[in-house]
């Protein structure tokens, strides 16, 4: 079957603000609508000319239940401009991408504005179950003497709290944290510690070396309530070297693992949106794509090693395609870990995995230079419900940059999914 053509007009993100702790200045609605209102309008079309407006986000806030409705009125695509939201964990706004394509494919939409948002940095903080419990026999107490039988029965512990962001990192099928997931690979493909933290560092350092030649132009300026202006990604640590990051302990299996918050992803706040256009809008709005979408994938694995995703999203998309591990000429490996990428790159090598899992002999290194040429979520930040779109968007911009055509853009997801998506430069009209 032959599909319509799927272009990338523009796209823009916001930086990628790390969570330090606290509230940050920003909701995930907020990051989305400034970001997108700046993409906007520098279009030759108006909001309200947009068919939709999808949005990725993991963890909305309780008054952004459907998200995509909340951005898609506050950036004046107006009433009759429908709007919703998808969820794919860590792939949502990579999943808010692949929505938009079926629909221009399809012929239902020809222009679409799609988003990836999160801020985890306002994750909920819960209740405990009894605390839940007691307040309910609280409240049904009408009588003094209930209300002092209720007193009687709390507990000072009740009222610890549950930190929803830690209960949304935990997998409920195999009870255990991502961060283990991560520890699962680095056993299993004998990865050490060592390789981890040289990875990280690298990150850290390419990602400060794409900041000094000026290569995140996709990032928008935003500003807070405050009038406080957020031009770059700040979790960004020139110190971050092997050496350095060698001190820190590990965090999710103590006290012999190695999985540490230096090699793990930033819990950050952040948002990224693409525009995206059939043929027809390209024509209707005189339209110049930076590029297009040629395809995507999605797998599913054991959910204790979730990190694998890329692989098993990655191979089915290089077969249909007719392509070699070799032929993108940029990847894009989202890095919820280091551990989780460097398994990704023995996974591809490995004959043992791969005439297990597909069937075929091994794939064969991923060279390193063409992977996350401009660093990762280690350096930058994983705001869930953005990095699959922050991804996408930026090796686009890579590989433009590099006079180059074709990348592949993939992530691992919580729950034991990954997603793939390819696409192509285009090249200026002059």
């Amino acid at each position: 079957m032959t599909f319509k053509p799927v272009y990338i007009i523009d796209g823009a993100r916001t930086p990628f603000l790390k969570a330090r702790n606290a509230l940050g200045p920003f909701s995930a609605s907020d990051l989305a609508v400034q970001t997108s209102r700046s993409l906007l309008l520098r279009q030759s079309f108006g909001a309200t000319e947009l068919d939709e407006v999808i949005a990725g986000c993991a963890s909305p806030s309780a008054d952004e239940t459907n998200i995509g409705r909340v951005i898609g009125l506050r950036v004046g695509s107006g009433h009759k401009v429908p709007a919703w939201t998808v969820m794919r964990n860590c792939a949502s706004g990579m999943q808010a991408l692949d929505s938009a394509l079926l629909n221009i494919q399809t012929g239902r939409s020809h222009l679409v504005l799609a988003v990836g948002t999160d801020a985890l940095s306002h994750a909920p903080i819960l209740f405990s179950d009894k605390m839940v419990d007691w307040l309910s026999q609280w409240n049904a107490a009408k009588k003094p003497i209930q209300k002092l039988q209720a007193l009687r029965g709390f507990r000072p512990a009740y009222l610890a709290p549950v930190i929803g962001l830690l209960k949304g990192l935990n997998d409920p099928v195999v009870g255990i944290s991502m961060g283990q997931t991560a520890e699962n690979l680095a056993w299993k493909f004998g990865i050490t510690r060592q390789e981890m933290d040289a990875y990280s560092a690298r990150s850290h350092q390419r990602t400060i070396a794409a900041q000094n030649r000026k290569q995140f132009a996709e990032i928008t300026p935003i500003i807070d309530a405050k009038g406080n202006l957020y031009a770059e990604d700040d979790g960004v640590r020139p110190d971050s070297t092997p050496d350095k990051l060698a001190k820190l302990k590990a965090v999710f299996d103590r006290p012999s693992g190695n999985i540490t918050a230096g090699n793990s992803s930033q819990v950050s706040d952040g948002a990224a949106a693409l525009l995206l256009a059939s043929e027809e809008a390209v024509q209707k709005f005189g339209l110049q794509p930076l590029g297009k979408i040629t395809d995507c994938q999605w797998a599913a694995l054991d959910p204790a090693q979730m990190g694998l995703g890329p692989v098993h999203a990655s191979i089915p998309l290089l077969q249909r395609n007719g392509l070699s591990l070799q032929d993108p000429e940029l990847w894009e490996i989202n890095e919820a870990f280091a551990a989780q990428v460097l398994g990704c790159l023995r996974a591809f090598e490995s004959e043992e995995y791969c005439q297990e899992h597909f069937n075929t002999p091994a794939w064969g290194p991923l060279d390193q230079e063409k992977l996350n040429v401009d660093g990762g979520a280690i350096a930058i930040g994983h705001p869930v419900g953005a990095s699959g779109a922050r991804i996408v968007l930026h090796l686009l911009h890579a590989l433009r940059a590099r006079n180059l055509k074709r990348g592949i853009a993939t992530i691992c997801i919580g729950g034991g999914q990954g997603g793939a998506m390819l696409i192509e430069t285009m090249k200026d009209e002059t």
